[in-house]
């Protein structure tokens, strides 16, 4: 026994001081109104802050699976939909296909697809309503050949409104899935 522990104890000592001194630089986010270190300039003219940095972040991540075609419907990382509805609208369709090419080319990228309601209803019913939001925008991917592994759908309900208003514009804000990248290159998050 005391053998075993003379030989283990100098190993897992020397293992402690190889991975303690290892070189890390710390990363560098991109904050809002900067441009990624990156050769390549996107137009973002009449995008939000958010989505025009998204689509900065996007050009200067990786150039695999981002084409100039689909950049800009990788900036926008919410789909709506209608009334107690968990069915894609065709305006919807392109901006989950640029989102299916980006993780197909980057399989190291997992996403959060988080399925929202409005305030009507019960708390039940909406919590499955924003399942099958997300679970219908989960299929879509997987179904243009997204790995599974990479999705995680996940149902809040009504319980995060992004407009706490109570009429139907504040609704029809709410009744989303949003594209939430989690393991991603550094400039996309």
């Amino acid at each position: 026994m005391n053998a075993v522990k003379l030989f283990v104890l100098p190993v897992l000592a020397s293992a402690l001081v190889m991975t303690g001194c290892a070189n890390r630089k710390p990363a560098t986010d991109v904050q809002a109104g900067q441009t990624p270190t990156s050769s390549t300039t996107v137009n973002t003219q009449g995008l939000s802050d958010d989505a025009a940095l998204n689509a900065q972040n996007l050009a200067g991540a990786s150039a695999k699976g981002v084409t100039e075609a689909n950049k800009a419907f990788l900036a926008k990382r919410v789909v709506h939909f209608d009334y107690d509805s968990s069915e894609l609208s065709n305006e919807d369709l392109q901006t989950l296909q640029a989102h299916a090419q980006f993780l197909m080319a980057n399989a190291n990228s997992k996403v959060a697809l988080t399925g929202h309601t409005d305030e009507r209803g019960t708390r039940e019913y909406n919590m499955a309503l924003g399942e099958r939001r997300a679970k219908a925008v989960e299929s879509f991917l997987v179904t243009t050949g997204v790995n599974p592994g990479q999705l995680e759908p996940v149902s809040y309900g009504k319980e995060m409104p992004v407009n706490p208003g109570h009429d139907e514009s504040a609704w029809k804000e709410n009744r989303r899935v949003e594209i939430n990248y989690e393991a991603v290159p550094p400039l996309l998050r």
